[in-house]
């Protein structure tokens, strides 16, 4: 029986502080969430599959220049943009990733092709730069991706000498999970990873298994946080694993999976939708820029514990 269809997004997990934000700012933000939000679910009412709908959904987000990921992607070492991206359908457990690309608009839709029109699931940096400009995706310059904000966080970490989230002062990697009409739920991630960044470096958001993942028969989640420990813990496929073979709700399979990012030293927070048509929105960090919609209900918005309806 159909559960019916509903989508979920964030845009970052880490150490947002509630007296650093102002109204006008949570207002900023709120309305780039509930756009995405509509945008997805928009997509979901009129027939879409779940993979249209979070590759729609992340893309609003990387248009932003407000979110770690596209157009507010932080700098590396090099001083360059490099972004992470992945995409995975639970139907066939089909994925794709790119990593370490340059100047694509929307590197999920990179993700995207991967996905449908390469024998590959993960493709980096000149390869992945090269199967763009072949799938004719949108490129932007060197300009679009700059932000002074950004330019100056790197400076900032140069000369503490470290690599630091962007969540600790801002908000980091975007997320959507959704479940279609058909019961078919999907999975993505995007990320422009840390500032002052080993150049190169890949992010648990272009790891399938590990900040992204999604399967018909458990769930599909998207993670954010420190992506080295999720890499470390294989933690979006650990999810589904207690699902799969524990039989645990998504709450409970959640909490396990947090509380072991914690133990290992990590921060941040995931996404998750089930088979079954349970959401949870959880995190072990100070907040997560985060939201879901399903059936004829309104956006519900947060970005610390409380989570608000908004029209």
């Amino acid at each position: 029986m159909s559960v019916g269809h509903m989508i979920a997004i964030h845009g970052g997990a880490g150490t947002i502080l509630e007296e650093k934000l102002d109204a006008g700012q949570r207002d900023e933000y709120h309305a780039v969430l509930k756009k995405s939000l509509e945008v997805g679910y928009s997509c979901l009412d009129g027939g879409g599959s779940s993979v249209e709908a979070v590759s729609a959904s992340i893309s609003v987000l990387e248009d932003s220049i407000l979110f770690n990921a596209g157009r507010g992607s932080v700098f590396n070492s090099k001083g360059l943009i490099e972004m992470d991206a992945s995409i995975m359908n639970g139907k066939g457990l089909s994925a794709g990733a790119v990593t370490c690309l340059k100047n694509v608009k929307n590197p999920i839709y990179a993700a995207k092709a991967v996905m449908e029109k390469c024998d590959h699931v993960l493709l980096c940096a000149e390869g992945a730069q090269g199967f763009s400009k072949e799938n004719k995706l949108d490129f932007e310059p060197d300009e679009y991706f700059f932000s002074p904000k950004r330019w100056d966080q790197l400076v900032s970490a140069r000369q503490k000498g470290q690599v630091t989230l962007d969540h600790s002062e801002s908000i980091g990697t975007v997320g959507a999970v959704a479940l279609d009409s058909k019961g078919d739920l999907a999975a993505g991630t995007s990320t422009g990873g840390l500032t002052n960044r080993v150049w190169g470096r890949c992010s648990d958001s272009s790891l399938i298994g590990s900040g992204n993942y999604a399967n018909n028969k458990t769930c599909a989640v998207s993670c954010t946080g420190t992506g080295d420990t999720f890499i470390r813990g294989v933690s979006a496929y650990d999810l589904s694993a207690l699902i799969e073979y524990k039989n645990l709700s998504l709450d409970e399979s959640s909490k396990i999976v947090l509380e072991k990012l914690r133990d290992a030293g990590g921060n941040g927070g995931l996404i998750s939708i089930s088979a079954k048509g349970e959401i949870v929105l959880n995190f072990i960090s100070k907040g997560m820029y985060r939201g879901y919609k399903k059936d004829s209900e309104s956006c519900h918005l947060g970005i610390f514990s409380e989570m608000t309806e908004v029209k």
